[in-house]
């Protein structure tokens, strides 16, 4: 069922989100995840939602349905946990607490578009993958 799906809203223009939006799809092998650009208007649709302020998060949420939504350093390792050869080490680093895990994420968010760059506009998807993007 299509609204269970968890939800990965990412930064659309991000050269390094861009990049780890495809490793989830590659490794997404139970079609656990569907992906939105904050940018957009499902994005922008679904922060509203949730109260959620994207000049404070503005790298990767991801959204569960009927459970809560994860940011940050949270969001990464709940994607991890649904990805097959990074269960273990995700569930390893929830371990570490949040206050430093966050350190590291956001000084790495930070720096994003300086190691990795930034595109004009946000990633249009391959016809192979286009059906895991929401509008």
């Amino acid at each position: 069922m299509e609204e269970q799906k968890k939800i990965v809203l990412f930064d659309g223009v991000c050269n390094l989100c861009d990049a780890s939006v495809q490793f989830i799809i590659k490794r997404d092998k139970k079609d656990v995840f569907r992906f939105a650009a904050l940018q957009g208007e499902t994005g922008q649709q679904l922060t509203q939602e949730r109260g959620i302020d994207t000049q404070k998060v503005d790298s990767i949420i991801l959204i569960d349905p009927g459970v809560a939504y994860y940011t940050k350093s949270d969001a990464a390792l709940h994607i991890g946990r649904q990805l097959k050869g990074y269960r273990r080490l995700s569930a390893l680093f929830l371990w570490v607490p949040r206050p430093l895990r966050d350190f590291v994420y956001d000084f790495i968010a930070r720096h994003r578009y300086g190691w990795y760059g930034k595109k004009e506009a946000c990633m249009v998807p391959t016809a192979e993958v286009r059906a895991k993007f929401l509008e």
